[in-house]
């Protein structure tokens, strides 16, 4: 009884009110959630990027620094208001604020990937996700196409070295990639930056207006969800499930497949996910980069396949010399 009135109790809805430049903001969290997702909540409605949130509430100095603090470790209280400090990147004359960049993304084990996609509290979360965001469609779905979501940084541009030209940055083979695999799978780009900056990327990479090919939705940081995991600590990860609750017509577990270079973020669904070499420097391995170029022939060689979950996309390599040899034959 004990613990079914605690998991209860982390589940509870709290009602705070935000103060940001005159305004009051009612904002809707649960005790599970972490600053981070509270500073999401508050970036729905101010569109002030977490990362340029500064939290001021009485009693807890710097806490509200921690964006991986769970809400029910701080005494808040409903009748006292919080205050928001910030600035939205329409307002600012600068480029976009780089999370910091992750060096640690050792694997999980493997029993305990399989229990974060199965707590409930995490199912939670990701129903509030599928409850509270809408996903806008830049292009229509195409029936009977298998769905490739992609991430931008270090997966499709490496975002962290400099250059003149950001097209000097884009992978290489990347329009062809596109254009390839777009036979077989409509395409998503999901990233963990603000959808103004998506945008921006994908329009200085011509991306968006190719004629050879269409994206179907951007997908945001806001889309994200927050998971705590015994071993890896809190982060946020990329739920499938939203897009598969928002499209079931069309996606499902058995036609998706994500590219990103940290594995942590297919947490929730780890049978779809295919951890991508990440393109860094750029100025040093843009001539000889060929990951595009082989992960083509992976894509349409699994597309004739009914289930792809059933796939270790993370031995892509051998499938693909295997496929070959048999063709050969």
């Amino acid at each position: 009884m004990a613990t079914t009135a605690t998991a209860s109790a982390s589940w509870e809805e709290l009602t705070l009110k935000v103060k940001w430049i005159g305004n009051e903001y009612t904002v809707r969290v649960c005790a599970d959630d972490t600053v981070g997702e509270l500073k999401r909540r508050i970036c729905e409605l101010t569109n002030v990027l977490p990362l340029r949130q500064k939290l001021l509430y009485p009693k807890l100095g710097s806490k509200l620094n921690d964006d991986s603090l769970f809400l029910s470790q701080l005494p808040l209280n409903s009748s006292l208001k919080m205050t928001m400090i910030g600035t939205t990147e329409e307002d600012l004359l600068v480029d976009p604020v780089e999370s910091p960049e992750i060096l640690d993304d050792l694997e999980l084990p493997k029993d305990e990937a399989v229990d974060i996609k199965d707590m409930e509290v995490n199912k939670l979360k990701l129903n509030r996700r599928i409850h509270h965001f809408k996903i806008e469609l830049q292009n229509s779905c195409r029936q009977g196409k298998k769905l490739l979501v992609l991430d931008i940084d270090y997966t499709l541009f490496d975002h962290r070295s400099t250059a003149e030209n950001p097209l000097q940055l884009m992978r290489p083979y990347l329009h062809e990639f596109l254009t390839s695999v777009y036979s077989e799978y409509d395409i998503m780009i999901w990233s963990a930056t603000s959808m103004k900056w998506i945008k921006v990327k994908m329009e200085q990479l011509g991306v968006l207006d190719n004629p050879n090919y269409k994206i179907t939705a951007l997908l945001d940081h806001m889309t994200m969800i927050t998971v705590q995991t015994s071993s890896r600590g809190v982060f946020d990860c990329k739920p499938l499930g939203l897009i598969w609750a928002k499209f079931p017509e069309f996606y499902n577990a058995s036609n998706t497949i994500m590219f990103d270079d940290l594995r942590r973020n297919f947490v929730m669904n780890p049978q779809n996910g295919l951890t991508i070499k990440p393109f860094r420097k750029a100025y040093a391995n843009r001539d000889s980069d060929q990951e595009l170029v082989k992960l083509t022939q992976y894509l349409l060689a699994i597309a004739e396949l009914d289930d792809l979950s059933n796939l270790e996309h993370n031995n892509w390599e051998l499938f693909t010399e295997d496929n070959t040899k048999r063709r050969r034959h």
